[in-house]
């Protein structure tokens, strides 16, 4: 069973038809929306400052979510997907995003809608992504544009899926 815990008085409120595998861990200041997955070894950190998680998000394995103690929040919007291994640190990441794996999102970075970052890229505190790109490297630049197809391909397609892999746990 997934560890569900509060701290310093709050308690994650999950919505509906979310899938929490055994070993992810959500804790304290964590509010999210229905048909989210949080898959294995996931952690969100709710405990020094807030995290709000919009619909169709999924964590994915080994992803961590933290903020900086009274200073930074996590804001995730509709249709994000965060990668495997990532780690996204007080940030704002708008609808339709996909974090790729291992992928470091810093403080007060903003991601906006609509828009790609590459597998193992940095993104530096305080950046800005601009909406309907692909970023990707050390730290992280802007490589091409999306287009809408590719925004249901990539994104769209891949929040779904997510929806449909956690239904497969529901027949064990």
């Amino acid at each position: 069973m997934a560890l569900i815990k509060s701290v310093r008085g709050f308690t994650p409120q999950l919505g509906n038809n979310c899938y929490l595998a055994e070993n992810s861990t959500i804790v304290g200041d964590v509010i999210v929306g229905n048909n989210c997955s949080f898959w294995f070894n996931s952690v969100v950190r709710g405990d020094v400052n807030s995290i709000r998680i919009g619909n169709k998000v999924n964590i994915q394995d080994g992803a961590v979510l933290h903020c900086t103690y009274k200073k930074t929040t996590i804001h995730l919007g509709d249709n994000v997907c965060v990668g495997h291994n990532a780690l996204i640190h007080g940030a704002t990441i708008h609808d339709n995003v996909l974090i790729g794996m291992g992928a470091i999102i810093m403080d007060n970075a903003i991601i906006n809608e609509n828009s790609i970052i590459a597998a193992g890229s940095l993104v530096l505190e305080n950046s800005v992504i601009e909406s309907g790109f692909i970023y990707g490297g050390v730290p992280a630049k802007k490589i091409k544009s999306i287009d809408e197809n590719e925004v249901k391909e990539k994104i769209l397609k891949t929040a779904n899926n997510y929806i449909m892999y956690s239904k497969w746990y529901d027949e064990l």
